[in-house]
């Protein structure tokens, strides 16, 4: 193990932010530099359990106390191998990812006793960028090709480290992307205050180094026909993603000022990214109403305090969750308790166990206010509370209720089937019903975190691979059918 005492001997410390009224200013990252010292003090609480039930939180399978103790020992490059080992883009994970290793973390059993758990996101992104700035992460290309292709559709985390591990494999793989660029809503749909976009960029230029080949640009069913990618390639992964957003189907939905979150996102990126000047959906001087409780809720209320909101105020129909984990969701699995993120610290208000019952509009239909009821939760179901109804402004609202599985057309065009929650259904080699065609991700599994998608592109790679060479040589970290530790 790393330090005996570790975890007696040093308080569990994860990165300051950068003051609040300076970071709305700009749309850099929002955390102040770690220093690699204190870095390698927090890696020396891990203690090297027996059974590392920070594993089970990790669907990657990620080495966790292997490269903790490496970086107590000032080992660095090897802790970035052994990273690697298990992760295409830890620098990615390391910035997104919830953690659920953590809470898995046996020191997380009893915080006020033992401090916390281990700061393993923070240790992995570390471990990431110094690979990074000390040039130890290089393109990794085979030895010799095999012949075979493979056509990734969709190019977010699963599709991205099915095509990275295949292409290590030997295969000739191209991603198609319908955006302009590469990344998915890696690119699109994290704010750039999140992850910044260069983190992004520098892997893809390692995975072109490699030999993967990029068609940014390119839609699937109208480009180019799934009939025509079949012929063309050996095989075909859907890594499509969940982007079919839940909607709130009430009086007024038709009001001008009402958008999908996926709608107001990527404008704001793609000002970030320099193709316009100001956004087409814009926060600037409104009253700002974001409906869903989530990240991409909390992505929609950053967002809105740096293009100078008015106001922000973000609803959730469920009930405010307890400070710390409620006794429904025990150690080690994924707690139910109380999250603010860096955006809620920066302004805004939250509302719990609210329902949206109408928009209402002005004269010129454009949204103007949000009529609410206060809901309770009664033998399981959601009751409104008769007398609490109330009116609140709003002149631009943004939907943010997750997502309800992949598109459908792309599905039909591939006429793969679907599963009774209407994701593509596989088998337990992520085979679809049509030969030679596969699935992975989101697309496959419905919503779910980062770790599960790269995880899902590494299985789903391993599964390819095996379907073409006839021999098991990639690694398949999880099944289709496993879930996450709840």
């Amino acid at each position: 193990m790393a330090d005996p005492k570790g975890f007696l001997t040093t308080a569990r410390e994860t990165p300051k932010t950068r003051p609040v009224d300076v970071r709305i200013l700009d749309w850099k990252e929002v955390y102040e530099p770690f220093p690699h010292g204190s870095l390698e003090q927090q890696a020396g609480r891990c203690m090297d359990c027996g059974i590392p039930f920070c594993h089970n939180g990790c669907p990657l399978g990620n080495l966790i106390p292997e490269w903790n103790d490496l970086v107590w020992r000032h080992d660095w490059r090897e802790a970035a191998e052994r990273l690697h080992a298990t992760n295409n883009f830890p620098e990615v994970t390391g910035r997104l990812c919830p953690a659920p290793c953590e809470s898995a973390c046996v020191l997380a059993i009893d915080p006020a006793q033992t401090g916390g758990a281990v700061a393993i996101k923070q240790v992995e992104h570390e471990i990431a960028d110094r690979a990074w700035d000390d040039g130890w992460v290089t393109p990794q290309v085979p030895g010799r090709q095999t012949g075979r292709t493979i056509a990734v559709v969709g190019s977010g985390p699963a599709g991205l480290a099915t095509a990275q591990q295949l292409t290590r494999a030997g295969h000739t793989v191209a991603v198609f992307e319908r955006a302009d660029r590469i990344g998915g809503l890696l690119r699109y749909g994290i704010p750039e205050f999140k992850m910044e976009k260069a983190v992004l960029d520098r892997r893809l230029a390692q995975m072109a180094a490699e030999g993967t080949r990029f068609r940014p640009g390119v839609e699937i069913g109208i480009d180019m026909t799934a009939r025509q990618l079949r012929a063309r390639y050996d095989a075909v992964v859907l890594a499509i993603g969940a982007t079919a957003a839940r909607d709130l189907a009430i009086t007024g939905r038709h009001l001008d000022g009402i958008h999908q979150a996926m709608e107001y996102l990527p404008i704001a990126n793609r000002v970030q990214q320099g193709d316009l000047a100001e956004p087409t959906i814009t926060a600037a001087g409104k009253h700002v109403v974001i409906i869903g409780g989530g990240d991409t809720g909390a992505d929609c209320l950053g967002t809105a305090h740096r293009q100078r909101a008015a106001s922000v105020v973000q609803l959730e129909i469920l009930p405010q969750p307890p400070e710390s984990r409620a006794e429904i969701t025990p150690w080690p699995t994924w707690p139910l308790m109380m999250r603010t993120s860096t955006a809620h610290e920066e302004g805004g208000d939250r509302t719990f166990a609210v329902n949206t019952e109408e928009f209402v509009g002005d004269e010129a239909g454009n949204v103007r206010a949000l009529r609410l009821v206060d809901v309770r939760m009664v033998d399981g179901r959601i009751e409104a509370m008769p007398g609490t109804e109330r009116e609140i402004p709003a002149e631009l609202v943004l939907l943010a209720m997750g997502f309800v599985g992949p598109e459908r057309k792309l599905a039909e065009q591939f006429e793969v089937d679907l599963d009774t929650r209407g994701n593509i259904a596989r088998d337990g080699a992520y085979a679809t019903n049509v030969p030679g065609v596969f699935v992975a991700g989101d697309a496959g599994r419905g919503q779910s975190l980062i770790v599960w998608a790269i995880a899902e592109g590494r299985a789903a790679a391993a599964a390819v691979d095996s379907f073409l060479t006839g021999v098991d040589r990639l690694p398949a970290p999880i099944a289709p059918t496993a879930r996450p530790l709840v």
